[in-house]
């Protein structure tokens, strides 16, 4: 009995990988076993650096609130000490969001918490 193989699953499964090298340089988007390794390092690079964005924009956000709160006279560390002890509810992407964007409305945090 003759081999079988199942073409049609094979041309869509590198047609898949090629399509998700699309855009990539030279060999990397149009050679199946380039194409594949270059598209299984994006993709774990992607897997990582999504939890790694999160990381970033956390150290964004300090690094904004530290400034504003140093305006008024306290460490980052003293005054988010002060806003968990007075129970404000306001995570850190807002409070840096307003230390940037309405230093008037941060003053007005840091002066109910002072």
């Amino acid at each position: 009995m003759p081999r079988s193989v199942n073409s049609v699953a094979s041309r869509r499964r590198r047609k898949k990988i090629l399509k998700q090298a699309k855009g990539y340089f030279g060999r990397r988007k149009n050679v199946y076993t380039v194409a594949k390794n270059a598209v299984e390092k994006a993709m774990a690079y992607s897997y990582r650096d999504r939890k790694n964005k999160k990381r970033s924009f956390r150290a964004l956000w300090i690094t904004r609130i530290n400034a504003g709160a140093r305006i008024h006279g306290l460490s980052y560390s003293a005054f988010m000490g002060k806003v968990k002890a007075n129970n404000i509810e306001l995570n850190r992407k807002v409070l840096a969001d307003l230390a940037m964007n309405h230093p008037e409305a941060f003053k007005a945090i840091v002066e109910k918490v002072k």
